[in-house]
């Protein structure tokens, strides 16, 4: 059957006339990435329900009004409240495997794969208004009908989890059994629910963690840990097992760690889950580590430096040679901010190569490895075979050892531009540590460029913000005087739903740039102390991390708390 433009079927069915078609098609073309139909709606040419009409012509697809439907209690638990928001979907009726679902862009054929592969039932699509679908919304979920409590209640009246119960008790495990139960649709969808519920809240890890006698899950959001509501303990071994499904691991190998990769689709765009399992004295303990690329900001002017900061580490990293390093602790954001300065180098005349453990988010235009220590393949190796294929930018995932800082700096001396990150506290320990490491000084002289050392601190939720005046002793924590603060303001979170009551939303970076200028080459090959180092950074316009903290707190930004959890007095 011959396919029909939007346009020209909201024409056929009398809803505009020719020449309202013309001026339709020349104002869409000026509003690129808007529907069609969204355009007519805005010109105020045609409604909602008119818009629904000529999709549903259009895609050969009923129309319906959940106005004026009762959908059973049953079918609406089959879709979790965050997926039903998520796709902007409302199930409507299911029979022989086949869920029929009203839908606003049932052209959205990802919508109709990744619920498929959600919910395990062939999807059949009626279209709707956006109207309909958030009334529908308010209607059936505003009640909390779906939650954790209500999926783990229809677990428990089911013969698997009693027969999961009974096994536990008895200290036997049946594999045929638990793998049944992990099948099943409440733990899927329970499962489906954590996922979902942790990608909506830009989660970096979820948590499952067996004990004794509970089961926790917890969510990693804003690098700190939120308790959901525990299944119970029983259910501790079928979660696992679905995962490990999920992830293409071996259920029967309860023993041993494993690591696999879960990749969804939602909303549109791909979720990677990096899945580690280790056993533990009463179970295994599951983390999944979220890479949602769509959330990270690949661009360094959204990474939280100040204009003359920016501006120093762009002269820094757009010079033909030399080591770039960015330090810090684990979780600190070191690979975003590498990233964001690779994307922005990432252009048709150079060529880019990573070498990563492993690879977090595969960017178009550069060439990544991962590295595989147990078949040899670590960061030195790959570094050696990397300058064999003519780059210009290199980064290397972390300098580790001895042997891949001497291949990375004599990168840096045959014409190579090298980024890397290091684990230290602050950017001028950087030079001790690549001492201690056994690179002479000399050779840091001539090859490291700049530092960059970097903390992460909550930023104060803005639906909740509100000003305050700190008490001495909080102040005394900053190493500040009520006369050094004379105008300055000081704000926190007071709480709110927007973020869970805890006051935060959300992360920024904090910086200490270390440019390493003549005067710094000079001590370094005097084998000048940290400390020094400091001293002259810092005459040189080095801003110390808890200094870059105080600005964040004078201007709104984080909160007193954080910044002294997170820098040290220099």
């Amino acid at each position: 059957m011959a396919f029909r433009r939007f346009g020209q079927i909201l024409a056929d069915l009398g809803l505009i006339n020719e020449e309202q078609l013309e001026i339709l098609l020349e104002e869409h073309l000026q509003r690129q990435g808007e529907k069609i139909g969204e355009t007519a709606l805005s010109m105020g040419y045609v409604n909602d329900e008119q818009i629904a009409g000529a999709l549903g012509e259009q895609l050969h697809l009923p129309v319906i009004s959940l106005a004026e439907l009762t959908v059973p209690h049953e079918v609406i638990s089959l879709v979790s409240e965050p997926m039903a928001q998520l796709y902007k979907v409302i199930p409507v009726s299911l029979k022989d495997n086949v869920l029929v679902a009203a839908m606003c862009e049932p052209q959205n054929v990802t919508t109709l794969d990744e619920l498929r592969n959600f919910l395990g039932y062939q999807i059949q699509a009626v279209v709707t208004t956006p109207k309909d679908i958030q009334q529908a919304y308010d209607r059936y979920y505003a009640t909390g009908i779906d939650s954790v409590e209500s999926i783990i209640g229809e677990l428990k009246s089911s013969k698997l989890f009693r027969d999961a119960e009974n096994a536990l008790e008895s200290g036997t495990i049946d594999l045929a059994s638990i793998e049944a139960l992990s099948e099943s649709a409440p733990v899927r969808k329970l499962l489906n629910m954590v996922f979902l519920l942790g990608i909506k809240d830009n989660a970096s890890d979820i948590h499952f963690e067996p004990f004794e006698d509970e089961f926790k899950i917890r969510i990693k959001a804003d690098g700190t840990l939120y308790e959901m509501v525990p299944p119970p303990r029983h259910l501790a071994s079928a979660i696992t097992t679905r995962i490990k499904v999920m992830a293409d691991l071996d259920i029967a190998e309860r023993r041993l760690p494993q690591d696999g990769r879960i990749r969804l689709t939602v909303g549109g765009h791909i979720v990677d889950l990096r899945v580690s399992v280790l056993p533990t004295l009463f179970g295994e303990s599951v983390v999944c580590r979220i890479l949602d690329k769509s959330v990270v900001m690949l661009d360094l002017d959204k990474v939280g430096m100040d204009a003359a900061l920016l501006r120093d580490f762009r002269e820094a990293i757009e010079r033909p040679n030399g080591v770039v390093l960015v330090t810090g602790p684990t979780g600190s954001g070191k690979t975003t901010t590498l990233y964001a300065a690779l994307s922005e180098l990432n252009t048709m005349t150079d060529k880019l190569m990573t070498t990563e453990d492993p690879v977090e988010y595969d960017i178009d235009g550069i060439i990544q490895m991962p590295i595989d220590a147990d078949i040899g393949n670590t960061f030195a190796q790959c570094l050696r075979s990397i300058l064999r294929q003519d780059p210009d930018i290199i980064l290397v995932g972390e300098i580790r050892d001895k042997e891949t800082a001497e291949i990375a700096v004599q990168a840096s001396l045959t014409g190579h531009l090298v980024f890397s990150t290091l684990h230290t506290n602050d950017a001028p320990s950087t030079i001790t540590r690549l001492k201690d490491m056994g690179i002479p000084p000399f050779l840091i002289t001539a090859t490291v460029q700049a530092i960059l050392a970097q903390r992460l601190v909550r930023k104060i939720c803005t639906e909740c913000r509100e000003e305050f005046t700190p008490s001495p002793d909080q102040l005394y924590e900053l190493q500040l005087t009520p006369k050094d603060v004379t105008g300055k303001k000081f704000y926190r979170g007071k709480g709110c739903g927007v973020c869970n009551n805890t006051g935060y939303k959300g992360r920024t970076a904090i910086h200490e740039f270390m440019l390493i200028t003549d005067d710094i080459r000079a001590l370094i090959n005097n084998n000048a102390s940290a400390a020094t180092l400091r001293e002259a950074a810092s005459r040189h316009g080095m801003t110390m991390l808890r200094d870059a903290g105080l600005k964040k707190i004078f201007d709104g930004v984080s909160t007193i708390e954080e910044i002294v959890r997170e820098t040290v007095v220099d």
